[in-house]
């Protein structure tokens, strides 16, 4: 068979045009696409939920690639261990209460449950601004990756949402452009970003899930970006609170919807 390279082009442009389209109104819109974002897209897909993911960078998987310090094994607790099990990535048993797993194993296999579930995932994509209505955030303001890193003035499109979650890890961006821009007050104490404090493992898994909820009309906060909107210190290369908070609001959204 001789292949035709115009043809080429067109398929992957019309097909990507399509699937685009389709994910510019939605039930639930996440914004990173780490492992508190992909399980909780993963969960409410499975439920038959409208979710759409957009990922800024060309890889999926945020910290969880590169375990601890670029050793590529992360360590999750009982848990944690229960839903990497869910999604079919194998754990060993390090001591009680301590379980491993490949990082590799563990992203290439949520994320490819996460799609098959029914997940859309957009890569090279940046979340530069919200669509807020009524003091309600309502979508996703999207611009390139390619654009934002060059500087260009392009302008952007804008997608809606009935839900819209922030799971960009230690940054919190959608968060802290909902407080720079929107005027909405925040569900925290000071009513703004509290911000992130240092490591503690222990404090840090439990305040993750807890802190993982509706930060404002409209908007979620999901695993690591949960604890630097509420005051809350990271954990390290510790991850079942993040797979847990992800389980979380994905069962929250899903009860109302």
């Amino acid at each position: 068979m001789k292949l035709d390279e115009i043809i080429i082009s067109k398929a992957i442009i019309e097909s990507y045009t399509d699937k685009l389209v389709a994910a510019l109104d939605v039930d639930v819109a996440i914004a990173g696409a780490g492992p508190a974002g992909m399980v909780c897209g993963y969960y409410l897909a499975k439920a038959g939920k409208k979710v759409v993911l957009f990922e800024r960078k060309l890889s999926v998987g945020g910290g969880m690639w590169g375990g601890g310090i670029m050793f590529n094994e992360i360590v999750v607790q009982e848990q944690g261990k229960k839903i990497l099990e869910e999604f079919g990535v194998k754990t060993r048993k390090y001591e009680t209460g301590y379980y491993l797993a490949d990082s590799i194993d563990a992203v290439s296999t949520i994320c490819s449950k996460s799609v098959h579930a029914g997940l859309k995932i957009f890569n090279l994509l940046s979340v530069e601004d919200v669509m807020v209505r009524s003091k309600r955030v309502c979508g996703l303001v999207l611009n390139w990756s390619s654009v934002e890193m060059a500087r260009l003035h392009v302008d952007p499109i804008t997608m809606r949402a009935k839900y819209v979650v922030d799971a960009t890890g230690h940054p919190a961006e959608v968060a802290r452009v909902v407080e720079r821009k929107s005027g909405i007050k925040l569900n925290t104490k000071t009513g703004k970003m509290m911000g992130e404090q240092s490591m503690w493992a222990d404090v840090g898994e439990n305040t993750i899930v807890k802190n993982s909820k509706e930060i404002c009309p409209g908007l979620y906060a999901c695993g690591m970006c949960a604890n630097a909107v509420f005051g809350g210190p990271r954990m390290g290369p510790v991850f079942g609170g993040m797979l847990l908070a992800g389980q979380k609001v994905a069962g929250d959204l899903i009860n109302r919807l």
